[in-house]
């Protein structure tokens, strides 16, 4: 079949799909209609490389990826677009900061924010860079003044309940133990204030299939139709085809930055390995170890409702099924994700009730 016709097949399949969640609305959590979803390898741009960051302003959608030394961005009028869009270099490391990582987009206070890991080894810390225009004119590099300044990658900000909050990945300490999920308040684009709080380590046995460190890392702050925030995130191993992503919700009333507050999916809910899965999700089909995802949403605002309904674009690297799992064969890949009411998530000796019910989110290659 033609590359065309294929691609008319997965947009019929996937209209019959959605149009089904759509109708189910916030269902008791079930074996879902994944493995309904004949999306192939369509999915994949030909951007190769790792940790997608993309936005939708007006009728634009604009990508940042760390490339050549420093920082590109792409700018399309459709999601697919992106790919073949040309790269406009906005950044670069003039001043041997070291490795740049997980260039993070959003658009706040009028202007173009791309967040940064940038360092060498243990020196990993987040830097900013700022524009009023999405592809041109950005400012030098500055240091985001985090709690403890400790190793610090995958930096995203959000506003919630009228505050500012930044969530990164770091260590707790001075050495590469494990990497947890933190999050505290801001100030300002780059300053915070008071202390750091950790949300998520770990801990649990299908995070920990791939570690050495065992890893929490890019984390996606979004609001549910409820108003309840969920960071959802990557865990296990990028260099792994057991990458995954996961859910943090936060219970309704809760404190941001207690960690009981925050309940854990109780496995993957994106990921391609049956044994790590949640259950009533499904692995993935057509590709390996999604993770290090973006919800395509205005303005990269976490409290921006979706574009249609209950179900919003994503993109996310991923290596194609029946390609050797390494760094280099990872791509961009387009895909949807479905707020997926009445779910359960349940945890054991520790403090605050044993179960929380809400949304949680299927994703669709």
């Amino acid at each position: 079949m033609s590359p065309t016709r294929n691609r008319l097949a997965r947009l019929i399949t996937f209209g019959l799909v959605a149009t089904l969640l759509l109708a189910l609305g916030q269902a008791a959590t079930t074996a879902g209609p994944a493995e309904a979803v004949t999306a192939g390898t369509l999915g994949r741009t030909t951007l190769g490389g790792a940790d997608p960051s993309v936005i939708k302003v007006g009728d634009l959608y604009v990508a940042a990826k760390s490339v050549d030394g420093g920082i590109a961005v792409r700018t399309a009028s459709t999601l697919e677009g992106i790919a073949a869009a040309p790269k406009q270099q906005v950044w670069r490391d003039t001043g041997g900061l070291g490795e740049v990582w997980a260039p993070e987009i959003v658009h706040h206070d009028g202007a173009y924010r791309i967040y940064f890991a940038a360092g060498t080894g243990a020196a990993h810390r987040m830097y900013h860079i700022s524009s009023a225009s999405p592809a041109t004119g950005y400012s030098a590099a500055t240091k985001v003044a985090l709690p403890g300044d400790k190793w610090a990658i995958d930096g995203s900000p959000f506003t919630f309940n009228g505050q500012r909050w930044f969530v990164w990945s770091g260590w707790a300490g001075d050495t590469n133990v494990e990497q947890n999920l933190y999050v505290a308040r801001m100030s300002g684009p780059t300053t915070s204030t008071g202390d750091r709080y950790v949300i998520s380590q770990p801990r649990e046995s299908w995070e920990r299939i791939v570690g050495n460190p065992y890893i929490n890392e890019a984390p996606q702050p979004i609001v549910d139709p409820n108003g309840q925030l969920h960071i959802a995130y990557s865990a296990n191993g990028s260099w792994s085809d057991q990458y995954c992503i996961a859910d943090l919700r936060l219970r309704s009333g809760g404190d941001p930055t207690y960690v009981w507050d925050w309940y854990k999916s109780n496995g993957c809910l994106f990921g391609s390995h049956r044994t790590t899965m949640m259950s009533g999700w499904d692995p993935t089909l057509y590709v390996d170890g999604p993770g290090h995802h973006t919800f395509v949403l205005p303005r990269g605002d976490a409290t921006a409702g979706p574009p249609s309904g209950n179900r919003f674009p994503t993109m996310f690297h991923a290596v194609a099924k029946g390609t050797p799992y390494s760094w280099s064969n990872r791509y961009w890949y387009t895909g949807t994700a479905v707020w997926w009411g009445n779910t359960t998530y349940s945890r054991a000796n520790v403090p605050g009730s044993p179960t929380n019910t809400g949304f949680s989110l299927k994703f669709f290659e």
